[in-house]
């Protein structure tokens, strides 16, 4: 990954951390923020304004889920973008809700994954599609998931 050639954005953390993950705000607003732009860089580097992370449960990702996708049931990420309003300067604001139940529930699947890392994956896959990916067929989430990944090994070099 070139970082030089990567736009900083900024990133807002909202929501319950449980401390099981291992991660403090700052950890985690410093990985989103790469990951975000990584995929900025992605597209041709547009202006994102902020992106805020909302962290959630269950219950929270349902309702998000179905409020946003019109879909039924919880979900490891959830993304909405939004363009700016007049008159502020022309850019994107995100927002992604990302669920930390999901997160402590598949990390032991993954062989020597740890919560953490999965919790990072869904932020790193919430900003990829944020900036126009999708996953609705098996090349595409196959496509999603080695970027996703390289960002990850580029975070932690």
């Amino acid at each position: 990954m070139n970082e030089e050639r990567l736009v900083k954005v900024p990133v807002s953390v909202e929501g319950a951390l449980p401390k099981v993950f291992g991660l403090n705000r700052t950890a985690l607003k410093a990985a989103a923020s790469f990951f975000a732009s990584c995929s900025c860089a992605r597209v041709g580097n547009p202006v994102w304004h902020e992106v805020v992370i909302h962290l959630v449960d269950d219950a929270g990702s349902d309702e998000t889920h179905r409020a946003i996708m019109g879909i039924e049931g919880a979900t490891d990420v959830v993304t909405q973008a939004y363009d700016s309003i007049p008159p502020e300067t022309q850019g994107l604001y995100g927002e992604l809700f990302v669920n930390t139940d999901q997160a402590l529930r598949a990390a032991p699947k993954r062989n020597g994954w740890s919560v953490a890392k999965e919790l990072l994956l869904y932020v790193a896959h919430g900003m990829d599609h944020l900036s126009g990916a999708d996953d609705r067929t098996e090349d595409e989430y196959r496509a999603m998931r080695r970027r996703e990944l390289a960002w990850i090994r580029a975070y932690f070099g």
